[in-house]
């Protein structure tokens, strides 16, 4: 019996030191990930998955036909891209509306589009959105009584699209004009002020680096106001002009990194791509 006791005792004693070990080593990694953050302003890692999940043929197929992004992906990174695309259809309610029935190609494309945009993060989920709400066309909103593409609300944690502008925004890759990708970046911005993960942190840093270099960079200011790169919708205030900054960004970085580097590198580091050409 005393033996018993002793064994239980030094199972006990190996549990206690195992969680202790656990919480040493993860505080640990933390902080060399906290100096990792500060110096370098990115991840210490971004893909590390035990398991991949796979899309089915059909989900591949409308990814690779349509989706440039997927496509412009050195192979070795694609299989990350389809197990996050697998993984956020399956986290999503995707609900029509006016007689929409969500098909593959909605939900495939939509998603997509998140995943492009949380590439460079760790965690892609953008746990704001529970629900993507799907109309034909423009929809009537409750939220300002007005008509419109597209929208993000928090409250009730769903990003609602027009399909037909959101089809339109991909026909033209060059025009630095598309919905899915506009919306889905008010979406993440919101996301990085609610979450504390390293990805949200460095998106949120990142948009104070970009709110104090357009504060105090009058010349900056001057050049954006005066050059047509950005729409004017852009200068509604500093919450569009990131949305309006990612699209063109996604669009034409080659553009915008000429002729605006500062705000492109902000931009870059704000979604941390260093990948596909950007």
């Amino acid at each position: 019996m005393l033996e018993n006791y002793n064994l239980g005792s030094k199972l006990i004693l190996a549990i206690l030191f195992a969680v202790l070990l656990y919480m040493v080593l993860r505080y640990a990694i933390k902080l060399i990930e906290m100096a990792y953050v500060i110096k370098h302003k990115k991840p210490l890692y971004t893909h590390f998955y035990l398991f991949k999940r796979k899309l089915s043929p059909s989900q591949k197929s409308i990814l690779k036909r349509n989706f440039t992004f997927y496509n412009k992906l050195p192979k070795e990174y694609r299989p990350y891209f389809e197990h996050r695309l697998a993984s956020f259809i399956k986290d999503k309610d995707f609900i029509g509306r006016e007689g929409v029935k969500p098909t593959e190609e909605m939900k495939v494309l939509i998603s997509a589009t998140a995943v492009m945009l949380t590439f460079g993060f760790r965690d892609f989920y953008i746990g704001l959105i529970s629900k993507i709400v799907i109309y034909p066309d423009e929809f009537y909103s409750r939220t300002n009584d007005a008509y419109h593409k597209g929208e993000f609300n928090p409250k009730l944690k769903a990003l609602v699209l027009s399909w037909k502008d959101f089809k339109k925004g991909f026909e033209n890759g060059k025009d630095n004009l598309n919905l899915g990708i506009h919306e889905f970046s008010h979406a993440i911005h919101l996301n990085s002020i609610k979450e504390r993960d390293i990805s949200s942190t460095i998106f949120s840093d990142s948009f104070s680096e970009l709110s104090e270099i357009l504060s105090e960079d009058e010349g900056l200011r001057k050049a954006l106001m005066t050059s047509d790169y950005f729409r004017d919708y852009a200068f509604t205030n500093r919450f569009e002009f990131v949305a309006v900054a990612i699209e063109s960004f996604i669009e034409t970085p080659q553009e915008f990194n000429n002729q605006f580097p500062k705000i492109y590198k902000t931009i870059r580091q704000m979604l941390n791509f260093n990948f596909a050409g950007y």
